[in-house]
């Protein structure tokens, strides 16, 4: 069943792909190999896995990407290239595949009923413990981990982080922190179509079964979304917590920001956000790469994790 519900900018967000930044190709590049994992029930999670770039191994980073189908497969060695110490293990949605450049509004019909925030959380769940009892099987070395989540992949992270072992923090990039119907509300009034954000938001609390289409989603995903908490278990997490994002993000407000950067307050463990003036959503600019600054940051807290994750950002 397809519902006509007049389809707004505001709303992009929400169909839009992870955020990407293509530089430079690296010469030396350790590629990225398919490394599948079980998710729940049949499913499988299409992981791709790289080892460090550069010895000495220091850490490991365990990647959420953001919404849509395209895989993260040809662009991961240059998005994931200034990870020099790093493993780097890369998730995607089942029915997602690594190499797939579909655009975030063509994904496939069964592909869009089946996503949803409550699917994609046991499925992430699943994978994460099958990657643990393998490392354990095998006996790997245990590392500091960080858990990234890429805007929308960063709405999974309180609830994936007690299944990441030995885990240092948690990193936000272009992700606001907030509630992603807070979220929400806030682009449509920025945007101008806080009416289109309110008429989505009766319709999800209606009857229509979840199959229904509305704004490029089915009513199930927006019905898992309008109750999805973020902003408090973030709050009263446990965990570092890194937040990045572009000061010329078309996709989250200002204001979303500005709100979620409130959450830091009163928190017991150590919050620190940056913002990258001039960079958009995948957090780029003209003449600077803010993806590979992220990274740099984390490359610096790895020689010297006992600092603290928010030390490289307090020098």
């Amino acid at each position: 069943m397809r519902f006509t519900l007049k389809a707004s900018l505001a709303l992009a967000f929400f169909v839009a792909g992870c955020a990407t930044a293509l530089g430079p190709q690296a010469a030396d590049s350790t590629a990225f190999a398919p490394y599948p994992l079980p998710g729940a029930g049949e499913a499988r999670v299409q992981a791709l896995q790289r080892p460090a770039r550069t010895a000495p191994l220091r850490y490991r980073v365990i990647v959420v990407p953001g919404s849509g189908c395209a895989g993260m497969g040809p662009l991961a060695d240059r998005y994931f290239a200034g990870l020099l110490h790093a493993e780097v293990l890369v998730l995607h949605k089942p029915g997602v595949a690594p190499g797939a450049r579909t655009a975030a509004g063509a994904c496939a019909a069964d592909f869009v009923q089946a996503d949803r925030l409550a699917a994609w959380r046991e499925h992430a769940l699943a994978a994460l413990r099958a990657d643990a009892r393998e490392r354990q099987a095998k006996g790997l070395l245990s590392l500091p981990h960080l858990l990234v989540g890429i805007s929308e992949g960063a709405e999974l992270l309180p609830t994936l982080a007690p299944e990441v072992p030995d885990l240092a923090g948690l990193v936000l990039l272009s992700s606001s922190g907030l509630d992603p119907r807070e979220a929400g509300a806030l682009q449509a009034k920025r945007l101008g179509v806080s009416a289109d954000w309110e008429a989505l938001g009766r319709l999800q609390a209606g009857s229509l079964p979840d199959s229904t289409m509305a704004q490029g989603r089915s009513l199930g995903y927006w019905r898992d979304l309008w109750r999805w908490p973020l902003a408090r278990p973030l709050h009263e997490g446990p965990w570092p917590v890194l937040q990045v994002w572009g000061g010329a993000d078309a996709l989250v407000p200002p204001a979303a920001f500005e709100q979620g950067a409130r959450l830091a307050v009163g928190r017991t463990a150590p919050w620190c956000a940056r913002e990258i003036p001039g960079a958009d959503h995948g957090l780029q600019s003209p003449g600077r790469d803010g993806v590979q600054q992220l990274w740099a940051w984390l490359e610096q807290w790895a020689r010297d994790p006992q600092l603290g994750l928010c030390a490289p950002l307090l020098r």
